[in-house]
């Protein structure tokens, strides 16, 4: 009797054992099949800037080319401008966790958001999975060549020194440009004022009129203001010079050798998305920005494309909340 008991209990456990293999096996297949069936209704893409930003026109290049790859199945950009991109975050970090909802992230949002806020309505580490870096962007600083006299930037600090101050426009409190004008004040031994506008055409407005004496603007919406004469390209921040202007230096090749910073944009999801999906959308994203055509047109809008894995853009994302945190300590600027 004995032996037959012992046989049944290893028969039951064995059976069990087999269950619950079954049940993983089942799981994981199921998640597959979700992950490969993905995505089979459109994708909304959310933007915490205007149409026609940088980030805009990323994310708008980027839509039409993962509809292309998904048979034409939609990918739709909603902007959700404001707060120097906190609303669009916000909203992005509470949408449903089943990969429908992405967004087209960027420094200001993920990085430095965290040191340069008392109260943040999320927590980029915690409410967001890193997805892929799509791009990077280099500033360049420019001026109004008929307010200030300058082709460089050691002529413009001379005469910033004989004026009664240092007006620096910028996009918003918290964004990369406006820590980049304190970063650029310590480099040259000044100290700017940051005035803050609502959007770029408003601070391109403000230099326009005099109003300010400089600004950190993208190269996407530096390159046609320069070309058109408009405006003067004093120098650029990052570790090379951009190919949208080859003939302005870095500003580092000026000799101001501690000034380099840039900003980026990238794909984040809610947290909780499943795994196989992430691996999708990371794979297909970065099919998709290395693609030839899509590549040139991003680069023509004066972009670096990264297209990153999604453990290489969370280490970018975490490195620069260092980097800006020293920044944004550095200016004692705190956002309510």
């Amino acid at each position: 009797m004995k032996t037959v008991l012992n046989t049944l209990n290893a028969l039951t456990r064995r059976h069990a054992l087999l269950a619950v293999g079954l049940a993983a096996s089942a799981v994981s297949l199921s998640a597959q099949a979700q992950a490969q069936a993905y995505p089979n209704r459109p994708v909304r893409m959310i933007v915490g800037f205007p149409a026609g930003t940088g980030p805009d026109i990323v994310a708008r290049l980027l839509a039409q080319k993962l509809s292309e790859g998904w048979g034409n199945m939609g990918v739709v950009v909603d902007n959700k401008p404001g707060a120097g991109g906190l609303i669009a975050a916000s909203e992005a970090a509470r949408a449903a966790a089943d990969g429908y909802t992405l967004m087209l992230g960027e420094t200001g949002q993920l990085s430095i958001a965290p040191s340069s806020y008392n109260k943040l309505p999320y927590d980029p580490a915690k409410d967001f999975a890193p997805v892929s870096q799509v791009v990077s962007a280099d500033f360049v600083l420019l001026v109004n060549p008929q307010k200030v006299p300058a082709k460089n930037v050691k002529e413009f600090v001379i005469w910033t020194q004989q004026q009664k101050g240092l007006f620096m426009a910028t996009f918003g409190a918290g964004t990369p440009g406006h820590f980049g004008a304190f970063m650029f004040g310590d480099a040259v031994k000044l100290k700017p004022e940051a005035v803050h506008y609502k959007s770029t055409a408003d601070a391109l407005g403000g230099l326009f009129s005099g109003d300010v004496q400089g600004v950190f603007a993208s190269v996407g919406l530096a390159a046609p203001n320069v070309k058109a004469g408009k405006l003067v390209a004093l120098g650029s921040t990052g570790a090379t010079r951009t190919g949208a202007l080859p003939d302005v230096p870095t500003i580092k090749e000026q000799g101001y050798n501690n000034l380099e910073f840039s900003s980026w944009f990238g794909i984040v999801t809610p947290s909780k998305v499943p795994a196989d999906i992430l691996a999708k959308l990371s794979a297909d994203i970065q099919k998709a920005v290395k693609s030839p055509d899509l590549k040139a047109k991003l680069e023509e809008s004066g972009f670096r494309v990264t297209g990153t894995s999604r453990e290489e853009f969370a280490r970018i994302i975490a490195a620069d909340i260092v980097t800006w945190g020293k920044a944004v300590a550095a200016t004692g600027f705190k956002a309510d």
